[in-house]
């Protein structure tokens, strides 16, 4: 945890959600379905931009919910996240949204990362997804928290569900797929769930 002592929503309160990302909204509502809290959507705030993202999780989180919270004046809740792949030096990382270029949908960067991890065995497949969640209150206050899902690179894609990397990573301990675990034991295991906990129970004492 970093920021200094952590903003503390109402119970109740309207907190925004700082993510043009479908995907990673509809996992955020569904980690903190338990909490008291109203997530809202950035689309509800049409004229709300996002900052350009950086090389840095916790950099990228801590601006896209400061930006939120600054522009609606309501806490916002910011979100980064990439897959950092052994054999490719921890590429794609915070680039994970940005990989092969402009214009890929889901399935063509994961046809991406298939094609630069073309020749890699072993350790090399090894991977890990990285989250980093920060909660900003308008006021300034901003407190963050970090979640880490160790696995492994598959050869081929697997199971339709989730989104992004998915269908390619297998969590250690996992019987596939991230693609293909039902929502809650996923959401158990992930990079994202473990990070949104750890943040609501530093205001709470107890995760959703």
């Amino acid at each position: 945890m970093s920021g200094g002592s952590a903003p503390r929503p109402r119970s109740g309160c309207e907190c925004v959600v700082a993510t043009s990302n479908p995907g990673k909204l509809r996992e955020i509502r569904a980690i903190l379905a338990g909490a008291p809290v109203l997530l809202a959507s950035l689309a509800s705030f049409p004229r709300v931009e996002l900052p350009v993202e950086g090389e840095d999780y916790t950099e990228n989180a801590i601006a896209k919910a400061r930006a939120v919270a600054r522009a609606t004046g309501r806490p916002a809740l910011g979100d980064d996240s990439g897959l950092e792949v052994a054999g490719l030096d921890g590429a794609p990382g915070p680039r994970s949204a940005r990989f092969g270029g402009p214009g890929l949908d889901d399935a063509g960067r994961v046809a991406a990362l298939l094609r630069a991890m073309s020749g890699l065995e072993g350790a090399d497949r090894e991977a890990r997804f990285v989250c980093v969640v920060a909660l900003a209150m308008p006021e300034g206050e901003i407190v963050t928290a970090r979640g880490e899902c160790a696995g492994r690179i598959l050869a081929t894609p697997r199971g339709d569900g989730g989104f992004g990397y998915d269908p390619v990573f297998e969590a250690e301990g996992a019987a596939g797929a991230m693609a293909q675990l039902t929502g809650s034991d996923k959401h158990r295991i992930s990079h994202r769930g473990r990070a949104l906990r750890a943040l609501w129970k530093a205001h709470r004492g107890h995760a959703p």
